[in-house]
């Protein structure tokens, strides 16, 4: 019956020009060839898509039969069927208009959820692909909106972290990136084999603009294989290796991208991408670094000129971003990171100048809570060793300075208080504008940023309490490889509010000083005008 009413329709339009096709049409043919569909003629739904005489007809209306199909191929239909599904959306994909066609792809592809998210990005990669190139025009619109759906999609699938996790790929994350670089190829292709086309500019920001999400998600938090004998055989890696490959290809080589990051000047020329550059060109910088230095991709492409001392500083940002997250994975690639850094640097080298850049003074701030509040016992390890070897690269002065927070404030008040501006007998009024710069200035910032993460620790604490009430145990720690036994709740609450209480005592000291360099300073000034 089914096949008989389209069979009515496609007669009665073969006799009108396409121009007067209506809506009426649309919606019966769509509703016929559903039906065809569900009811399993799609041997008779082939031959009628397939007569020339029909050609006109399936390109105004084809599209709408492209969802039911892709909805049968995702049922594990018999192979005889399956053959003929597919058969029919190649025709359909060949016929159509692509500019529906993409809308109703794009469509397709953000409906499912959970383990169906990879199964219909692995079926519709290729059509998509092949109606993108059709396109007459707009063609970095597309892709650009193509590849904003796509990684939409992907983000929601899990990252797996364990080579078991990897090989398995149960949502199927590892087999979508890899057809994901198939489907880029020919338009990153395209960028470099005509270099002066205007509208390959857009498309190029385009492909850029994938490139540092993916940097994100999923190779942000991915874990890589160790065994250097199975580094071909990593789908993450060599995904993570094609997207450093683009980014070349496309005019934006790795070394060029972090030398130029953090400086006023943009390195990107479209508005659009600096507007999202400061919401997540971090993450996708300490990825870049992380994939360069740590995991070595096309590191040969790093000019050897720069000192080891100025590599440290060039990553100790993106060292801080890993390790300022919650995921194992990123505090693990944080202190590999920053491991990398320092064993390049010999011990005692590391000039105490480099603690007025704000990263060295916070990063080992960073390593201490790793330390204290990571309920991993290898990263607390991992983070005192870090601790230690940061300790070994500076310099005498460095690592006096470093140990400075609390003894240090109190002599400081000590001498504002017995040492008058006029009189300058310790020098303390010469040097305090470094002072104020160099050690009040990063103390503040660090006290807010402590106080506000501990205040999350509390608040999370607070949380998993009331949640799970049954679980008493939720934190141990190893001191010196003895371990200690696990902290309850109410415990864990008092040392996290101990420790709130001791930086508000750090904060008033602080806010003393500062109120006494303002009356001591105040008083002077009033006395010269005298």
């Amino acid at each position: 019956m089914a096949v008989e009413e389209l069979q009515s329709i496609i007669m009665r339009c073969q006799i009108l020009e396409e121009h007067n096709f209506n809506k009426e049409d649309f919606g019966l043919f769509q509703l016929a060839g559903q039906r065809c569909i569900e009811e399993g003629h799609i041997d008779q739904l082939l031959e009628i898509i397939q007569e020339e005489r029909n050609k006109i007809i399936i390109k105004s209306m084809g599209w709408n039969l492209v969802g039911p199909v892709v909805r049968c191929l995702l049922k594990n239909e018999e192979e005889d069927k399956r053959k003929n599904y597919f058969l029919t959306l190649d025709i359909l994909v060949k016929l159509c208009n692509p500019k529906e066609l993409l809308l109703g792809l794009l469509e397709l592809i953000e409906e499912p959820s959970g383990k169906q998210i990879a199964q219909i990005i692995l079926l519709l990669l290729q059509p998509l692909q092949t109606v993108i190139q059709k396109l007459p025009n707009n063609k970095a619109y597309s892709v650009g909106l193509a590849l904003s759906t796509l990684w939409s999609q992907l983000s929601l699938l899990p990252v797996p972290y364990s080579k078991e996790q990897i090989q398995a790929d149960d949502y199927g994350l590892c087999q979508c990136c890899k057809a994901l670089i198939e489907f880029m190829k020919p338009f990153v292709e395209e960028v470099t084999d005509d270099k002066e086309n205007k509208e390959n500019e857009k498309l190029k920001d385009e492909l850029l603009k994938f490139c540092f999400k993916s940097l994100k998600c999923p190779l942000l938090t991915a874990q890589f294989l160790e065994q250097s004998e199975e580094v071909e055989n990593d789908p993450l890696r060599c995904f993570a290796s094609e997207i450093i490959g683009f980014l070349s290809a496309i005019g934006h080589p790795f070394p060029k991208i972090i030398l130029n990051h953090g400086r006023k000047k943009r390195t990107w020329d479209f508005l659009e991408f600096e507007e999202e550059e400061d919401r997540q060109l971090a993450d996708s910088m300490a990825s870049l670094a992380y994939l360069v230095f740590v995991q070595g991709i096309s590191i040969d492409q790093l000019p050897m000129v720069f000192s080891p001392s100025y590599l440290l500083q060039l990553n100790m940002g993106h060292i801080e971003v890993f390790l300022q997250r919650t995921e194992e994975s990123a505090f693990s690639k944080g202190l590999e990171l920053l491991e990398n850094g320092l064993l390049r640097l010999e011990d005692n080298n590391l000039l105490y100048q480099y603690l007025e850049i704000k990263n060295f003074l916070t990063v080992p701030l960073e390593l201490v809570k790793i330390m204290t509040l990571c309920p991993i016992e290898t990263l607390r390890k991992k983070g005192l060793a870090m601790l230690q070897l940061y300790i070994d690269k500076l310099d005498s002065q460095g690592k006096y300075t470093l140990f400075r927070i609390m003894a240090s404030l109190n002599l400081l008040r000590y001498l504002i208080i017995k040492d008058n501006e006029n009189d300058n007998q310790t020098g303390l009024w010469t040097e305090l504008g470094k002072i104020e710069n160099n050690f009040l200035k990063p103390l503040h910032i660090g006290l807010n940023m402590s106080k506000a993460h501990y205040e999350a620790e509390i608040k999370n604490s607070l949380g998993n309490s009331q949640v799970a009430p049954m679980c008493k145990d939720v934190c141990s720690l190893t001191v010196s490889g003895q371990e200690i036994p696990n902290m309850p709740p109410e415990m864990q609450l008092k040392v996290l509010n101990s420790a709130l209480f001791t930086f508000d005592l750090i904060e008033s000291v602080l806010a003393r000083v500062e109120e006494l360099i303002e009356i001591k300073t105040k008083s002077t000034s009033e006395e010269n005008v005298r």
